[in-house]
């Protein structure tokens, strides 16, 4: 009833404004003899119902970063590199099978070598298959032994698709413990973590990889570095 009425506004139909004097297969019958006489009226309704759900989107969106808000900048089994009292915080979201986060993974590096007075906090967010978990995994894991930020740009910068024997030769490569990683990769830490991430992605409304939170923007894909840099300052003017 709602929808058909917003299709008789769009079209101008006089009824609209009187439409509760008429039954409901009236309307639709009027609706139907516009819609015939002018396809149009179809989009443009669409295009309204994908404007009003994008904004009330974006509203719900709003207040769950309110609500979690310091859940996402301080989580004490969230590892994340640069100054931990830093005046600027980067949550980002990311899979290491994912190529627009391999290229986000390069900006994010170059700003923390230009700016440091930048936390960036890592949400594991591994979404494209088993290898992803695995990677995901394996560099949770590398925490126990003080080489959380090793292992990451290693996985980072790995060719091909993170695998098994890919995350096991990264991780031979940096001197990790292979024993102790592959038995802390099952850790009730770990896997906390990567359920956070999943939870918390969704309630944001993050579909893919990379996202990022930045102050109070909702950032998803990947941004270049000045991109970045321009909402890491709007960050820090918004407090």
């Amino acid at each position: 009833m709602r929808h058909l009425l917003m299709i008789a506004a769009i079209a101008g139909l006089p009824f609209a404004a009187t439409a509760q004097e008429l039954t409901d297969e009236r309307i639709k019958q009027l609706a139907l003899e516009a819609i015939l006489e002018n396809p149009q009226i179809i989009m443009d309704a669409v295009a309204i119902l994908d404007e009003q759900r994008t904004a009330q989107q974006a509203v719900e969106n709003a207040q769950t970063l309110a609500q979690q808000n310091d859940f996402l900048l301080n989580d004490p089994n969230a590892p994340f590199v640069g100054d931990a009292d830093a005046s600027a915080v980067i949550v980002e979201f990311f899979d290491y099978n994912c190529p627009y986060c391999k290229r986000a993974a390069a900006d994010v590096k170059a700003l923390l070598a230009a700016d440091d007075d930048v936390r960036v906090v890592y949400r594991e967010w591994p979404i494209l298959g088993e290898g992803s978990v695995l990677a995901a995994r394996a560099a949770l894991a590398a925490r126990a032994q003080g080489k959380y930020a090793e292992m990451h740009w290693a996985l980072m910068e790995l060719r091909g698709r993170a695998e098994e024997a890919s995350i096991l030769a990264a991780a031979r490569g940096i001197g990790l413990d292979l024993e102790k990683l592959i038995a802390d990769m099952e850790s009730e830490e770990v896997t906390a973590h990567i359920a956070a991430s999943n939870s918390l992605a969704q309630s944001l409304g993050f579909t893919g990889t990379p996202a990022f939170v930045i102050g109070n923007a909702l950032v998803p894909g990947a941004v270049p570095l000045d991109e970045l840099q321009s909402l890491v300052a709007q960050a820090r003017e918004d407090g």
